[in-house]
């Protein structure tokens, strides 16, 4: 099997994410950011694992607990995007900072 196409697909897909994360201010593209670099890492697994031919398919178990994560964490992060714009009325992420909490200085 040639790697290079699914590596190239990889790496477009992680370039594309990494873009989507630094130069976005709205929390949903982030989100589809961060998915984007996960999707690069599970295609890298299962196309090594492919290749390679391991006995355990490690590759595609892992692939499969990269899902679970990517699952999870859309989950918390859509409540933080919610929690967002209930407050502000948008999902800026520059005002972001406004949700924490102020503790008072001793």
């Amino acid at each position: 099997m040639h790697l290079a196409l699914p590596v190239v697909l990889a790496s477009l897909l992680a370039g594309t994410g990494v873009y989507g994360v630094l130069a976005r201010r709205n929390a949903v593209l982030v989100l589809v950011g961060v998915e984007l670099v996960l999707n690069a890492a599970a295609l890298l697994l299962v196309t090594f694992d492919a290749a390679y031919g391991d006995a355990l398919h490690s590759g595609q178990v892992l692939t499969v607990f990269v899902v679970t994560v990517a699952a999870a964490e859309v989950g918390v992060a859509l409540a933080v995007v919610l929690l967002l714009f209930r407050r502000r009325g948008d999902v800026d992420l520059r005002g972001a900072t406004a949700l924490a909490e102020l503790r008072d200085a001793p």
